[in-house]
């Protein structure tokens, strides 16, 4: 039980902590099995790639060799796929705490692979042994993206089970209360993590049974290593308000070293690309060293390269949906076939943003009927089953076709291929605090809010993505937003 500082009242937690490990046992112990579940993945994938190779060395005769080394490769093979595994297992890569997230996995298997490639390499140059150079160059050329691919394919799929309420690690939070609903509405919006906050610990002297986002308390601070054993809990994230010092965090680690609990610190840091964060020891302190936001670096040439480039290529490639969707716009209605609207671009430059006309000719006039028949309040304004939509109108806005005459305003550099969604002059005028960032760089075609929900996300939480774009920018996220959009734009997710 856990004794509370007012007057001696005495809160009996057994019986809840009793029922929420039988509620939950389970589920999250089948995450034991994704370690060798990769190791068979991978050894099966491992095996493929020699048998291929071996076979694909006649095949596609490459590096022809008039040798018969077929007896060889009979013995190498094997050889081959012992050492590759092996020094995947000493990479780290069947690692219990590497699987879900980031790119740690994907980076440990290449580098991985790429030592076991070099040290088979090496290996047969000092011993003189003939190992045939096609075999050696298809199996490492086949097996190294098949072996990504497999645990893009195995993430996927833990990704899909976690949203479905499976395969979850049983969490406990402790500290402040402000800080445990902080962290819990990040793991409650990112479900594909896959933490089930269970319980929170709070410092003694708050004395309520619950959080304020409903999370319950199961005990103080101080009881941490008793609290974490009862419940069964996977993982224990520390937060700001959980511990005194240093030596308490210390002491707690040597509680549960023996047991198979994760032990994570949970500063307070949030929308923080990994690239920008590095942790350095400095006298057994590690120090967290935060890298500036990258709003300026979203600016330069590189990137503004990168559009122009980009631009004109997909502007030659539409150019047969361009005349298709102007015909059909024109022959419905005989309007304009293109719509010009007023937006706000890098550092509240006002431009007018290109679309293909969806709606009638009259819908900016039937605007102000539709705020007061819907209860506009504020931010951005969309509605499904919209009466101004025409009917060719519907499949462009169904497949987003509507916005590539913005590749124009690309090219012209009012507009970026990613980046926040340009607004209007109406919603900026409302901006409030930090919304106002938005506008540090070029909006774009496309970004975080595009390939993350589009109409049906809220208004603050499409706010909060375009934060952490302009703050986190790199070349990298712009190409991997870029991917996203064919799958959000083609399953028409939010799209209306």
């Amino acid at each position: 039980m856990c004794r509370r500082p007012d007057g001696g009242r005495v809160t009996v937690l057994a019986d809840r902590r009793l029922r929420l490990r039988l509620r939950l046992s389970g589920p999250s112990r089948s995450l034991r099995f994704l370690p060798p579940t990769s190791f068979v993945l991978d050894l099966g994938i491992v095996v493929g790639a020699v048998l291929v190779a071996a076979e694909g060395r006649e095949t596609f005769g490459i590096f022809p060799s008039p040798a018969n080394v077929a007896d060889s490769l009979g013995t190498a093979g094997p050889l081959v796929v012992l050492g590759w595994i092996l020094t995947l297992l000493v990479a780290g890569c069947y690692s219990p705490n590497l699987f879900g997230a980031g790119t740690d996995e994907y980076k440990r298997v290449f580098n991985g692979s790429m030592v076991a490639a070099a040290l088979v390499g090496v290996g047969c140059f000092f011993a003189d042994y003939p190992l045939s150079r096609g075999f050696y160059f298809l199996a490492f050329a086949i097996g190294v993206p098949a072996l990504l691919v497999g645990r893009y394919a195995v993430r996927t799929a833990l990704h899909q089970a976690r949203r479905r309420g499976t395969l979850l690690h049983r969490v406990l939070i402790a500290g402040s209360p402000a800080h445990i609903d902080e962290i819990a509405a990040v793991f409650r919006r990112e479900r594909w993590l896959g933490y089930r906050v269970v319980g929170a610990l709070t410092p003694a002297h708050y004395l309520e049974e619950e959080t304020r986002s409903g999370i319950p308390v199961l005990g103080n601070s101080d009881d941490i290593t008793s609290v974490v054993l009862e419940s069964g809990a996977d993982i224990v994230f520390i937060a700001g308000g959980a511990l005194a010092s240093a030596s308490q965090m210390r002491r707690l680690a040597w509680d549960l070293e023996h047991e198979r609990v994760q032990l994570v610190v949970a500063p307070s840091v949030t929308d923080v690309s990994g690239e920008r964060i590095r942790v350095r020891p400095v006298g057994g302190l590690p120090l967290m060293h935060i890298d500036p936001p990258r709003a300026t670096d979203a600016s330069r040439w590189g990137k503004r390269l990168f559009d122009m480039v980009g631009s004109a290529g997909l502007i030659v490639a539409f150019s047969p949906l361009f005349l298709l969707a102007a015909l059909q716009i024109k022959l419905h209605d005989r309007g304009p076939v293109l719509f010009r609207q007023v937006r706000v671009g890098h550092d509240g430059r006002e431009f007018p943003c290109l679309k293909f006309r969806t709606m009638v000719v009259d819908a900016e006039q039937r605007l102000k009927d539709l705020h007061a028949q819907q209860g506009y309040e504020g931010g951005l304004f969309k509605m499904k089953d919209d009466p101004r939509v025409t009917r060719p109108g519907r499949w462009l806005r169904r497949l987003s076709l509507d916005e590539l005459p913005q590749l124009f305003n690309v090219l012209r550099g009012e507009m970026s291929l990613v980046g926040p969604r340009p607004p209007l002059p109406l919603e900026v005028a409302l901006y409030e605090g930090d919304t106002v960032r938005r506008l540090r760089v070029r909006p774009g075609m496309t970004g975080l809010w595009q390939v993350s929900g589009r109409s049906d996300l809220s208004w603050s939480e499409a706010v909060r993505l375009d934060l952490y774009y302009v703050d986190n920018w790199s070349m990298m996220q712009d190409l991997s937003i870029l991917a996203k959009t064919f799958g959000a734009v083609f399953g028409s997710r939010g799209a209306y």
